[in-house]
């Protein structure tokens, strides 16, 4: 993330884990719109999924979650937008 808690991000899209809605690749950094209105601290990438935790205290992650490394329980769907 950034100092003002932006988070971007660039690659290849397979499995929603760019965290922008959909599976497009993007060329050039894209700001994740999902978290306009919060302060990300830190985040971390995996081959295909992420979390970022935002400074109040809040957990989202988005991508692959067939293994259920996306921590949504029972849910093991591949998230497109960060939850």
């Amino acid at each position: 993330s950034t100092a003002d808690g932006a988070v971007w991000s660039w690659g290849g899209g397979i499995y929603g884990r760019l965290g922008h809605g959909d599976r497009q690749s993007q060329m050039l950094p894209k700001k994740i719109e999902a978290f306009l209105a919060r302060r990300v601290v830190a985040v971390s990438a995996g081959s295909v999924h992420s979390l970022a935790f935002t400074a109040t205290g809040a957990v989202f992650a988005w991508g692959q979650g067939e293994t259920g490394c996306l921590g949504h329980g029972e849910d093991l769907s591949n998230q497109l937008l960060p939850k």
